[in-house]
């Protein structure tokens, strides 16, 4: 930084005026001195006067103690659950950096710039660290602030306290969460003149609860903020739509934190007839949310933002984005929009990298959105008609119950008004009726024939295309793979198996009084590629159980050894493990967690993922499990039917009812398997489309195009299709992408989302289950009592006969751990997705749609779980 005279806001190399700074300059004066720099830009915003004391000095202090350096590289060996370890190291680290002598000429800097401002004045010493106040991260509270410092070495040692600060406890572990090295991260600090208010507070320009942009939400008590962010008091909370005050609270307010003259803060207790008074008039609430909205617009997205009230004026202290709202998709009108969530529908609710969500929209059937790193689908226009509405809602709430709720309170919203649009092309119209085909088991054999058909085809002509022709070629093959699904039989097919299962738990809950009967007639159906998956696995088992030395290999194995199946060839049974591994890859290995998005590695890339699996196969089972298994559910399945029949036939009117009945039952035998292959035939296509992309990205880095082959995950169809048309690529744009794809990673996709912003999740509205009962979606019926395994990774399972499997989602590569447990727990799911369907299949008692489980319930907790009634009680 050049020195330049005092006159234009230059105080010398290490201290800058904010008035001369600007939120881009976030390496030089930390997050929030260049938010404040923002902030003081803006018309009618009034800040605070000051100076910042750049990250020049603060690497200027670091270098004068090597100790330190020492200490920081201890600290990046530590893993981030030693926590213990942290605190220590952290507190060395605050220690030596405030034990520092300021030098010189860098105090001479400070107190200089104090000069101008009153060096016998009352200040704010606040720190402003490069990792803060960011669109990803705001690491609110992470880092320290003083208030009310008074005089040059009070000051001085309050900015080597901001500096030490940047190694608490709680910013060293923030970092390790959001993936930041802390040798990255450089800290500033912000010396302003203190402000004596009558009121602070909170702005919220979003509502920070619902995420509703519309809504603004302040929160405000008496003196200075302390009293608020201290959790000494209950703010008052004044909600704003459209520069009204819609809803207040005003709480009783005992207390505020003031200043002292001599500097420091302290507690004070308000007067009684105060205490109850609003600390902010109507009228100065909706002035303050007017200037949040002007703050908004500067900085282009929803802010958080501490304010003071003086003399009636507001003074704007700090600003920073709101990061825990999830993201609106882009819209082009001010129509009211509804989104719902394809995650959620897919099982698969983690954040996708830009090439799987421009993939999938690329082959999707309907129009979808992009938010947060996930898709949804706008059903807006569905909702308009009232015939729309009831259609929309009866099959959501089939499927899971918590969409139909959350999309009828959005409808309650007098303020929500969905307009009918062009639903695009490819959706389906709202009228549309699909006739069910007859029970001829021919008719699925032949669309499993058109699949592969189709998928070998696509292998045999991708061959010859590179470069810019793939791109070519593959977006003909997009439309054949949509027109695969659009088949209309393949989609009679699907909604056959799934129709009769409504009408048979509906039916014989209404004749017979039994809850859904259909999960035992739905035992082992047949072509259900998912529930064989895992049954195959049971299989290769079988195979490897025999040898010994093969079993106490695999047991070694880990994630990074993904030589293993060579390896095996050195070992007596080891070429029929690696024959049956292999065979078992050749059928499944383009199947894995999160299948959807093309991305995620695929057991074919990465083998050593199923090796938990297999060993805990080879534990629990013995030789043929999976064709016992697989007769044992055939012959429940048929007893039921005979049962369910005779029962029938014994009611008034029973022989029609049991004739219809047994039609519905040869319904859900012939399609209720192949619910599942459409998917497996998406997954078989995508991996086609993978490699070959992946093969463009390898010549890119050879090339020197791409740093790495997975760079090009950060990039969308079209722009990857660019790269390779003109053999360059924005690295800047690859790196922002993979920060916003880590931001992304920490939210949670709503099952809903308005356009507004509003976040939905719906709600059971059951009183029917015990106190103290979790409360979900019955999808397969049964009762369990047994362990809880809480797995978050497929590769991390280690169970037990018995065992209960709790875990946030399951897609269908999860079913080959649906074999080794005796029950179900998830925390998205519905009537028809996948692990619902397998879950039956199996005859596992499952609930999912348990707002919470993986959290609620701990791992090993005896639980019971009540898969005819939605429920789980915690035992112990």
């Amino acid at each position: 930084m050049t020195e330049r005279c005092g006159q234009d806001g230059q105080y010398g190399q290490y201290v800058s005026d904010l008035r001369e700074v600007d939120e881009t300059q976030v390496a030089v004066v930390g997050g929030k001195g260049a938010q404040l720099g923002g902030l003081a830009r803006i018309e009618g915003v009034v800040v605070p006067d000051g100076f910042c004391v750049t990250t020049d000095a603060f690497r200027r202090i670091m270098a004068e103690e090597p100790s330190v350096d020492g200490l920081i590289d201890e600290l990046s060996r530590v893993a981030p659950d030693e926590r213990e370890t942290i605190r220590t190291l952290s507190a060395r680290i605050r220690g030596a950096i405030e034990e520092i002598v300021v030098p010189d000429d860098l105090a001479a800097e400070i107190t200089g710039a104090l000069a101008r401002f009153g060096a016998g004045a009352a200040y704010a010493v606040r720190s402003s660290a490069t990792a803060e106040d960011l669109p990803t991260a705001s690491f609110a509270g992470q880092q320290d602030t003083y208030l009310n410092v008074v005089g040059p070495t009070e000051i001085l040692r309050h900015v080597s306290r901001c500096w030490a600060s940047l190694f608490t406890e709680r910013a060293v572990t923030y970092r390790r969460r959001n993936g930041i090295d802390d040798r990255t991260v450089h800290m500033a600090v912000v010396v302003q003149r203190m402000v004596f208010p009558a009121a602070s507070g909170i702005l919220f320009t979003a509502d920070p609860v619902t995420g509703n942009r519309k809504v603004a939400t302040v929160d405000a008590g008496f003196g200075l903020g302390e009293a608020l962010v201290s959790g000494l008091v209950n703010p008052d909370v004044f909600k704003v739509r459209d520069g009204e005050v819609v809803a207040r609270t005003i709480s009783a307010k005992q207390l505020a934190v003031q200043a002292l003259p001599t500097g420091g803060t302290r507690e004070v207790t308000i007067e009684a007839q105060r205490q109850e008074r609003p600390a902010l008039t109507d009228e100065q609430v909706v002035r303050l949310v007017r200037l949040g909205r002007r703050i908004e617009a500067h900085f282009g997205r929803p802010q958080d933002i501490e304010w003071c009230l003086v003399d009636d004026g507001f003074r704007i202290v700090q600003s920073r984005p709101i990061t825990t709202l999830f993201p609106i998709p882009e819209r082009t009108d001010q129509e009211d929009h509804l989104y719902v969530s394809v995650g959620h529908q897919q099982m698969m609710t983690d954040a996708m990298k830009p090439l799987g969500l421009s993939m999938w929209r690329l082959t999707a059937m309907v129009a979808m959105h992009e938010a947060g790193g996930r898709l949804f689908v706008d059903v807006a226009p569905r909702l308009a008609s009232p015939a729309g509405r009831v259609a929309l809602l009866e099959v959501m709430g089939r499927g899971d119950p918590l969409v139909r709720d959350a999309l009828e309170t959005v409808l309650g919203h007098q303020n929500f008004v969905p307009s009918p649009l062009d639903a695009g092309p490819g959706a389906p119209p709202a009228d549309e009726v699909s006739t069910p085909p007859e029970a001829d088991p021919a008719i699925v054999s032949e669309l499993i024939e058109r699949s592969r058909a189709s998928v070998a085809a696509l292998e045999r002509d991708i061959r010859s295309k590179t470069g810019p022709a793939l791109f070519d070629f593959l977006l003909e093959a997009f439309e054949e793979h949509k027109r695969v699904l659009g088949d209309p039989l393949n989609i009679q097919a699907i909604m056959a198996g799934m129709e009769a299962t409504w009408w048979l738990n509906d039916k014989l809950w209404e004749w017979l009084g039994e809850k859904n009967a259909a999960d035992t007639l739905t035992l082992s159906a047949p072509d259900n590629i998912t529930s064989e998956m895992g049954l195959e696995l049971l299989d290769v088992a079988d195979v490897i159980r025999p040898h010994t030395e093969v079993v106490a290999f695999l047991r070694g194995v880990r994630v990074e050894d993904e030589g293993f199946l060579d390896d095996l060839l050195k070992l007596t049974g080891g070429t029929e493990a690696r024959d049956a591994i292999e065979g078992y890859l050749d059928r499944y290995g383009m199947r894995c967690v999160g299948e959807i998005d093309i991305t995620r590695p695929r057991w074919s890339e990465h083998p050593t993922t199923l090796v938990p699996v297999i060993l805990d196969n080879v534990r629990n089972f013995g030789p043929g499990a999976a064709e016992r298994r697989f007769e044992e559910g055939r012959q429940r399945a048929a007893r039921k039917e005979q049962e369910v029949l005779a029962r029938l036939r014994a009611l008034p009117d029973g022989d029609r009812r049991a004739d219809a009945t047994k039609r519905m039952i040869d319904q859900v035998r012939a399609f209720a398997g192949y619910r599942e292959y459409p998917k497996y035939g998406i997954v078989r296509r995508t991996f086609v489309y993978k490699r070959a992309l992946l093969e463009e990205a390898v010549r890119l880095v050879r090339a020197g195009v791409l740093a790495e082959k997975e760079d090009a995950f950060y990039l969308t169809f079209e722009e990857f299709h660019d790269v390779v048309r003109t053999n360059q690529v924005d690295g800047r744009l690859v790196r922002r992408r993979k920060e916003e794809f880590r931001s992304y990673q920490a939210l949670t996709p709503p099952r809903v989302l308005t356009s507004d912003g509003e976040a939905v999740s719906g709600a059971y509205r059951r009183d029917d289950v015990p106190d103290g009962a979790l409360v979900g979606l019955p999808v397969s019926a049964g009762t369990v009592e047994g362990r809880a395994r809480v797995i978050l990774d497929m590769a991390d399972a280690d169970l037990e006969a018995g065992d209960i499997l709790v875990t946030p989602f399951t897609d269908p590569s999860w079913s080959p751990l649906f074999v080794a447990v005796a029950g179900l727990v998830t925390e998205v799911g519905g009537l028809m997705t996948h692990g619902a369907v397998i879950a039956r299949e199996y005859g596992l008692p499952a609930v999912v749609g348990v707002e919470g489980a993986t959290r609620l319930i701990r791992d090993g907790q005896r639980i019971r779980v009540h898969g005819s009634d939605g429920y789980i009680e915690l035992l112990s």
